[in-house]
C-alpha cells in the first residue's frame, strides 16, 4: 500500500513524467512509455505507475510473451513489486490469449480484453513474412509486351 492516493499521483505526475510523449503535429495527442500501460495511451486508466493493480503485456526473447503485474503489497518496492511471467512461444495462440484473459481477469477484469489485444498484436508482429509472389501477367497485351521486351 502506498502512502499516497493513486489520484494525488495522478493529479501531479499527468502534465509531466518520464513516460508521457507529446506530439503537436497529431493534433495534440498524448502517448505513454509505460511498460505497463496496455494501450500506450497517456490516461488515468491505464497508467501503470499510478494504480495499485497494473499489467503490462510485453514482447519477450525467442518469440516469447511476458505478463507483468503489480504486488500490491510491494507499493513502495519497485524493484522486487513486479511479477513476470512468461508464455513460450511454442504455446498456441488460442492458449496463449485464454491464459492471458485468465490472469488480467482475475487480477484487473476491466483490462482483459485490452490485454488479450496487445498479446494478439505481439503475436502476429513476431510471425516471419511471407514473400509475395510476382504479379502474374494478365491479358494478351500483356503477355506480348513482356514478350518482346525478352
Amino acid at each position: 500500500m502506498s502512502n499516497v492516493s493513486a489520484d494525488l499521483i495522478w493529479e501531479v505526475t499527468r502534465l509531466q513524467n518520464a513516460f508521457l510523449v507529446k506530439r503537436k503535429e497529431s493534433g495534440g495527442v498524448q502517448f505513454s512509455r509505460d511498460p505497463l500501460n496496455l494501450t500506450n495511451v497517456h490516461s488515468r486508466k491505464y497508467a501503470g505507475y499510478v494504480n495499485d493493480k497494473a499489467i503490462g503485456v510485453v514482447a519477450g526473447e525467442n518469440n516469447t510473451i511476458q505478463v507483468i503485474s503489480k504486488k500490491v503489497s510491494a507499493g513502495n518496492k519497485p524493484a522486487s513489486g513486479r511479477i513476470v511471467s512468461t508464455i513460450g512461444a511454442s504455446k498456441a495462440n488460442r492458449k496463449t490469449y485464454k491464459s492471458i484473459a485468465k490472469q488480467t481477469a482475475k487480477y484487473r477484469g476491466d483490462l482483459r480484453q485490452v490485454a488479450v489485444a496487445r498479446a494478439s498484436a505481439i503475436r502476429a508482429s513476431q510471425r516471419p513474412v511471407k514473400p509475395s509472389p510476382e504479379p502474374k501477367l494478365r491479358g494478351n497485351a500483356a503477355k506480348k509486351a513482356a514478350e518482346k521486351s525478352e
